[in-house]
């Protein structure tokens, strides 16, 4: 079951994925998956990592179906079931069942570097899914879990069990557990900073001379 401290989730949720994009840059992670987006218009998510790894049928034995519904049990309340489709992101890699048991269970959404499908399903029942397309065929016969509860590459990112994930209209971010704090500062950082910029341009103030004033070309690569 996930074990976090909810103040970690309420700052995320109140940032987006560019801040801690940038945060990531500032501090040399490796965090930015490409392109795992909405699949529908659905909720910003944050939370823990439960992990998942999908490979072609034959490679591994348990059944896919199987061993996505005990990554969710594993998971638990406030957990992003995170997967790993890289050997096979032509096939759904998230169902009805799946998301519909997800949410039962409490998991907050899920994240994949493959396609999913039943789409109207997650839209029913408000399951937030970020992946990178939809294709309508079933994972019986086709995919098997190779593991979950394990270290995983999504979208060529390592993504451990427990380490943070934030999605939202702008992509994913995943954040090592050990430097969640950091990273959260030095993105509230950057939120502040642009917020001070917008508001002196609004303001009347000269854009140069605003963007000067905080360093904001050199904010991700200079000391402060």
């Amino acid at each position: 079951m996930a074990t976090f401290d909810p103040r970690h989730v309420s700052q995320l949720l109140a940032l987006s994925t560019p801040n801690v994009s940038d945060a990531l840059d500032r501090l040399g992670i490796e965090g930015q998956p490409a392109r795992i987006l909405p699949i529908y218009p659905c909720a910003k998510i944050a939370g823990p990592a439960a992990t998942l790894k999908v490979v072609p049928y034959g490679k591994a034995e348990e059944s896919i179906v199987l061993g996505t519904l005990r990554a969710i049990v594993k998971g638990g309340a406030g957990a992003i079931l995170a997967v790993d489709g890289s050997e096979n992101p032509e096939v759904n890699s998230f169902g009805g069942v799946a998301g519909a048991t997800a949410k039962h269970h409490g998991l907050v959404g899920f994240v994949s570097d493959a396609v999913v499908r039943d789409v109207d399903e997650y839209k029913g029942y408000g399951m937030p899914v970020y992946c990178r397309g939809i294709d309508q065929k079933s994972v019986r016969g086709r995919s098997a879990c190779y593991g979950y509860g394990i270290e995983i590459r999504m979208g060529g990112v390592r993504v451990r069990p427990g380490d943070f994930i934030l999605a939202d209209d702008n992509g994913t971010v995943v954040i090592p557990i050990e430097r969640l704090d950091e990273v959260i500062a030095f993105a509230q950082k950057v939120k502040a900073t642009e917020e001070r910029v917008i508001a002196e341009v609004r303001a009347g103030a000269d854009p140069v001379e605003a963007h000067e004033r905080v360093n904001y070309d050199n904010m991700l690569k200079a000391k402060s």
